[in-house]
């Protein structure tokens, strides 16, 4: 009967083991997808700027609006 228990305890721990490492391995990779989706907003937002920083020149350009910065140097 001894042994049917140390074998058993045997299996326990090693289960128990099992799914600490499972639980750190599901921590981290909650934590990887959380930062990758901050990244993923952080994009978004700069790609939305741009966007709009397009649509605004485009808008200007169709105007017939110029930009200083876009001007050639007089001495060219």
């Amino acid at each position: 009967m001894e042994m049917r228990d140390t074998a058993m305890e045997a299996r326990l721990t090693e289960a128990e083991t099992r799914i600490s490492l499972a639980e750190d391995l599901v921590e981290t990779l909650n934590l990887t997808v959380y930062r990758q989706q901050q990244q993923i907003d952080l994009l978004q937002r700069q790609l939305q700027h741009l966007h709009r920083q397009l649509q605004d020149g485009m808008a200007a350009v169709a105007a017939g609006e110029r930009n200083p910065r876009e001007e050639i140097p007089p001495h060219y």
